[in-house]
């Protein structure tokens, strides 16, 4: 079906009294603190987007990809938008940009479905999410929401059965009261936005299927080069992706769902005691989700989010390379599936790349 897409995100001129744009999210979220656990070397994050360009912050993430994209023979390393550049320096800017990213030493596979207006279908997202599925994805990051498709769900669900995790943005027409796709699918983790202070964002589309929220207001390079800072939940989605790779790189041995699990479970919890359809499981929290010590899935017998703390033994840093991933643009929400551990010990992980 060609169901048109919307960007999970709102352009927002920057202003000339806030002087050098912010990256708020980064000292909110301690991600000083974050890097000295993992830095997500090895993990791979596809980007499901309008492509995204060789900048200088990004030269050393970016692998080869691909374009669905009419008439675009690129490596997915054309990006007429900015979108999907700005997805990606969220997630994997080098260390020494003023705007680094939440995992900089991973890796970004672009996968480009979006034209230069911004405007895809849910065919090319379709086709991405499954070319991503195969070439050693990781983490799958969709900032684009649209309505329900079968062959759409039937990509993402094939995804995270080969324990890949798929990150989407929820949406931003909060007074339609209604998640998109393909956030909405079962295993997808959904992310709604939030502002400086932890209040959700107005703007942020809210339901039952959220899974966690994160920074999404006023983020620098959201927007692209073009001196704008941008709102929606496409920020907030990649901080989570980010996340998610800090986490798999630390704990290579770990399923898709227990990394899920970790990340929600050690959320800081906001709204209504317990997940809530404005903030899921709570706001992301990059050194809990590190550190806690969040029991395994079959040994606390709860789903893969759940509540747990304390502190967890050291563990080194994954190197080994992670499976090129392809993200696609939505907000999702929780994984599903169980974990076989030494067998699975990243045996995905093992190709070339990273």
């Amino acid at each position: 079906m060609r169901i048109s897409l919307t960007l999970a995100i709102l352009m927002l001129p920057q202003q000339p009294s806030q002087g050098v744009a912010t990256s708020w999210h980064l000292e909110y979220l301690n991600i000083t603190e974050a890097h000295r656990i993992s830095r997500g070397s090895g993990v791979v994050v596809a980007v499901i987007d309008s492509g995204v360009e060789p900048i200088p912050s990004l030269e050393h993430a970016l692998l080869p990809g691909i374009s669905f994209v009419e008439g675009d023979d690129s490596q997915g390393s054309t990006d007429e938008h900015g979108h999907g550049t700005a997805i990606s320096k969220l997630i994997a800017a080098s260390e020494n940009d003023r705007d680094k990213g939440i995992s900089p030493a991973s890796k970004i596979l672009p996968v480009r479905v979006l034209d230069g207006r911004g405007n895809g279908q849910t065919d090319a997202t379709t086709e991405g999410i499954r070319w991503a599925t195969d070439h050693g994805a990781d983490v799958i990051n969709v900032s684009t929401t649209g309505g329900p498709d079968s062959d759409l769900r039937r990509a993402v669900e094939d995804a995270i059965s080969k324990d890949i995790i798929v990150v989407a943005s929820t949406g931003n027409r909060p007074e339609q009261n209604i998640i998109g796709f393909p956030a909405y699918v079962d295993g997808v983790v959904a992310v709604g936005a939030t502002d400086q202070l932890g209040n959700v964002s107005a703007i942020s589309a809210t339901g039952d299927k959220l899974s966690l929220a994160a920074p999404g207001v006023g983020l620098l390079g959201e927007s692209g080069s073009n001196g704008q800072s941008g709102t929606g939940t496409s920020g907030a989605a990649a901080i989570v992706s980010g996340v998610a790779a800090l986490v798999w790189s630390r704990y290579p041995e770990l399923s898709a769902a227990e990394v899920v699990r970790r990340m929600t479970a050690t959320a800081v919890d906001k709204g209504a005691p317990g997940r809530d359809p404005e903030y899921g499981f709570g706001i992301v929290d990059p050194v809990a989700a590190l550190t806690a010590d969040v029991p395994p899935l079959e040994a606390s017998g709860e789903p893969t989010r759940g509540g747990a703390s304390g502190q967890a033994a050291p563990a080194p840093e994954r190197n080994t390379p992670g499976r090129v991933a392809v993200i696609v643009v939505a907000v999702a929400a929780s994984l599903l599936g169980v974990a076989l551990l030494v067998v699975r010990l990243r045996v995905r992980r093992r190709g070339p790349g990273g």
